[in-house]
C-alpha cells in the first residue's frame, strides 16, 4: 500500500521511524507500527531463508530461533562482516536491507530524508547509498542530525512557537540533554534571509532516572523530578523561551510533575516522540516543493559562505548562488548550464556570513570563440577539493547542431575561509 512519496526516515543505533507527506491533510503523518507506538526495531532476523525486521526479527530473539543481527547501525558504521544466513555479508548491506525492508510498503519514492544523532561525509555517503538501494537516486536523499530535525520541524509550526528561543529536552534511561534553537546575529545586508542554529546548551546524568525506568519509584522519582526542575531552571537562566518539547522515551513515565508546572509556567510544552521523522519529512518536503522560503539552519559544520554568479533566472537577472550557505561541503557539489550573452569575463562573487567583505574572483574566457548573443552554452562544474577548497570548471558545450562544442576549458580555484570560527562569531 503507498502511503506517501515523500518521507522523513529517523534512524538511531536502537530504532527507526519513518513520517510521510499525507497529501490529504498537506502535512507529515507518521507511520504506526502499533497503536501510538511508532517505532520499529532496529533489528534484522534470517529464518528458514527469509529476512525478517523490526518486531518480527525481535520476536526471533526472544524465542532463539534462527539469526539475527542487533547493533546493525554501529556495525554499518564501522563497516564489519557479519555472518548470517551462511554467507558473510558486509554490515551496510545489511542495514540497506533493512531499510529497503521498512520502505517496502512505499511506491516510487520521489525524497527521502534521513535524521540520525550525527552526521559526517562517511555517514552521509553510506546513508545516500543505502537509499539508492532502496531505490532512490542519490540526489533525491538527504542526510541531517537531529538538531536539524528539530530546527526543520520548527519553521512549520506557527511562529508564535519560535518567536524568541526554543528548547528540546531528550531523555533516555540514564542522560537529559537540553538543546536551543535561536536566531543568529548575521552581518546586515544579506538579504532577507534568517539565520538560526541550535545549541546543545546542557546535559546531566542522572542516577535516579535508571532507577525509575521502566518502572515506577515513588522515592526515586521526586528525586529525579526535583533534579530535573533544577536542571530546566539553570537553563532556562536569563532567557525568554517561547516553546518546550519533550522527546525520548524517558519522558514516557510521568516522574516529573513539578518539573512540567516550571516548563509550561508561560510557555507551550509537547510531549511526542516523532519530532525528527516529521522534522525530516519537512526537509523532503521543501525539496519537493522547491520551498526556498524561511529561515537558514547554521551550525559548526555548515558553510557560512555562498558562491554566485550573475544570471537571469525566470527572467530575474541577478546574483544567483551556485553554492549556497546553510549547506555541507561534501554535499555542494553541482552542475549547471548556462547561455552567455558575450565573451567577456565571468565575475565570480563569494559572500561570507563572517563579515561584510565580498571576494570578487574572474574567469577568462579568452579563448572561446565568438558567437552571436545566446548561443553560447557553458557547462559550470562545482566540485569541493575539501571544507576549504572548491573548484570551478566552465566549458563550452555547444548549441545544439548549429555550434559544436569546442574545446574550450577554463579552471578556477576558490580558497574559501573555512567553517571553523566562523561560526562562532556570529552568534
Amino acid at each position: 500500500m503507498q502511503r506517501g512519496s515523500i518521507l522523513g526516515y529517523d534512524l538511531n543505533e536502537k530504532s527507526c521511524q519513518i513520517s510521510y507527506y499525507d497529501e490529504r491533510k498537506e502535512e507529515p503523518e507518521t507511520l504506526e507500527t502499533a497503536v501510538d507506538n511508532y517505532q520499529i526495531p532496529l533489528l534484522l532476523g534470517y529464518y528458514k531463508e527469509r529476512w525478517a525486521f523490526g518486531k518480527e526479527a525481535k520476536k526471533l530473539l526472544v524465542i532463539r530461533e534462527g539469526e539475527v543481527v542487533t547493533d546493525l547501525f554501529q556495525r554499518a558504521m564501522r563497516r564489519e562482516k557479519v555472518r548470517i544466513g551462511g554467507k558473510n555479508h558486509d554490515a551496510v548491506w545489511l542495514l540497506a536491507k533493512f531499510v529497503s525492508l521498512t520502505l517496502q510498503d512505499f511506491e516510487e519514492i520521489s525524497q527521502i530524508t534521513f535524521a540520525v544523532p550525527y552526521t559526517d561525509i562517511d555517514v552521509s555517503k553510506m546513508l545516500k547509498g543505502i537509499g539508492s538501494f532502496a531505490g532512490v537516486p542519490k540526489e533525491c536523499v538527504n542526510v541531517q542530525d537531529y538538531k536539524e530535525s528539530f530546527c526543520q520541524y520548527m519553521f512549520y509550526q506557527p511562529k508564535e512557537l519560535w518567536q524568541y528561543e526554543s528548547a528540546l529536552f531528550y531523555c533516555d534511561a540514564q542522560e537529559i540533554r537540553a538543546y536551543m534553537l535561536r536566531k543568529l546575529n548575521t552581518i546586515t545586508g544579506r538579504g532577507k534571509d534568517m539565520f538560526v542554529t541550535v545549541d546543545e546548551v546542557a546535559s546531566a546524568k542522572m542516577k535516579e532516572l535508571e532507577a525509575i525506568y521502566p518502572v515506577l519509584n515513588v522515592d526515586k522519582a521526586k528525586d529525579a523530578d526535583e533534579q530535573f526542575k533544577s536542571f530546566i531552571q539553570n537553563v532556562f537562566e536569563k532567557k525568554v523561551v517561547s516553546s518546550v518539547y519533550l522527546t525520548g522515551e524517558g519522558f514516557e513515565n510521568n516522574w516529573y510533575p513539578n518539573s512540567l508546572k516550571v516548563l509550561c509556567n508561560g510557555r507551550r510544552a509537547f510531549l511526542g516522540n516523532n519530532l525528527y521523522s516529521k522534522g525530516a519529512c519537512y526537509t523532503s518536503m521543501r525539496k519537493v516543493f522547491s520551498y526556498d522560503e524561511g529561515p537558514v539552519y547554521l551550525d559548526e559544520t555548515k558553510m557560512t559562505e555562498q558562491i554566485c554568479l550573475r544570471m537571469r533566472v525566470n527572467g530575474q537577472e541577478g546574483w544567483h548562488p551556485i553554492v549556497s550557505w546553510g549547506t555541507h561541503w561534501y554535499e555542494a557539489d553541482g552542475q549547471w548550464e548556462v547561455i552567455l550573452e558575450d565573451t567577456s569575463d565571468i565575475e565570480i562573487h563569494v559572500e561570507t556570513l563572517a563579515g561584510e567583505e565580498l571576494q570578487v574572483e574572474t574567469v577568462s574566457l579568452k579563448g572561446l570563440p565568438e558567437r552571436r548573443d545566446y548561443s553560447l552554452r557553458i557547462q559550470i562544474d562545482v566540485m569541493f577539493l575539501d571544507e576549504r577548497t572548491c573548484r570551478l570548471t566552465f566549458k563550452d558545450v555547444g548549441f545544439g547542431e548549429f555550434f559544436p562544442a569546442t574545446d574550450f576549458c577554463a579552471e578556477k580555484i576558490l580558497k574559501l575561509g573555512g567553517i571553523h570560527g566562523q561560526f562562532n562569531s556570529m552568534s
